[in-house]
């Protein structure tokens, strides 16, 4: 998704175009009085990565969800999203075949944020494709790891974002305005060898993938790309793919903001690292 060019303004009776009720969210069932008289234009489900953008991502999931429906903002340390999109698309669907016109809007004009790095934000990406929904929601991306490459392309900008009530609702009316886009993305199969113990004709299971590959799955017995004797693994990504030292020193990184959070609570510096 695409930022728009148009200037916003700061109303915080917009809010309501964003929310969405807790009972279209969860399967529990719910009486009639918790339906709004209208449809939100734009309802959002908003995925952040609390440990992104120098530990902001954890004061910025605290303000949308003062903000949202608590039940349509998640912290992706603590919620898989394809857990979280297949349960709230399953509801969906069952509220449509009850005849609830009001779900039915809802899917139709729900957008996603995910507030995060270029690896969040492929992260989700994937798991929206991978799902195949027949109308994919269009993806904001909120510019909270260090290079920020992908929503820089789209024009969200480069810079972590404020935090604050002000910050949050700007960047909800910019979503609002958007206009969708179509992004490219590629798919990689890799075929390695599968080695074998001395004395024996099973192959070793397979070690576990590098960060770098944690996007790809080893495909199974039956695909038509599996060879025997050898590791298949498949993936894709969306704005670049690291081989060698790049992806050694990016990994590096990785690891030490994972063992050292501390250290890494300033874009610049983490950049400078």
């Amino acid at each position: 998704m695409e930022k728009a060019a148009e200037g916003p303004k700061s109303d915080l009776s917009l809010l309501k175009e964003f929310c969405i009720p807790a009972y279209v969210l969860q399967p529990e069932p719910t009486d009639a009085a918790s339906v709004p008289d209208t449809v939100p234009q734009c309802p959002v489900l908003v995925f952040i990565n609390s440990q992104s953008g120098g530990q902001l991502g954890g004061h910025l999931l605290q303000t949308y969800r003062s903000l949202l429906n608590r039940y349509q903002v998640f912290d992706l340390g603590e919620e898989a999203p394809d857990k979280v999109l297949r349960r709230i698309y399953l509801n969906m669907e069952r509220l449509k075949s009850d005849g609830d016109e009001f779900a039915v809007e809802i899917q139709k004009r729900l957008r996603i944020i995910v507030a995060g790095g270029d690896g969040t934000a492929g992260w989700l990406l994937g798991v929206v494709c991978d799902l195949k929904f027949s109308h994919p929601p269009p993806i904001a991306t909120v510019p909270l790891g260090t290079g920020n490459n992908l929503p820089f392309a789209f024009g969200w900008g480069k810079r972590n974002p404020g935090t604050d009530d002000d910050s949050v609702m700007l960047f909800l009316e910019q979503v609002m305005k958007a206009k969708e886009m179509k992004i490219d993305n590629w798919h990689i199969f890799m075929r390695m060898k599968a080695p074998k113990e001395e004395g024996s004709y099973e192959p070793i299971a397979p070690l576990e993938l590098p960060h770098s590959l944690h996007a790809f799955h080893h495909v199974s017995p039956n695909d038509e790309l599996n060879m025997e004797g050898y590791d298949t693994f498949r993936g894709g990504f969306w704005n670049y793919f690291s081989m060698g030292m790049d992806a050694q020193v990016s990994y590096a990184f990785h690891s030490e903001r994972k063992l050292h959070p501390e250290k890494f609570k300033n874009q610049l510096v983490n950049q400078v690292a």
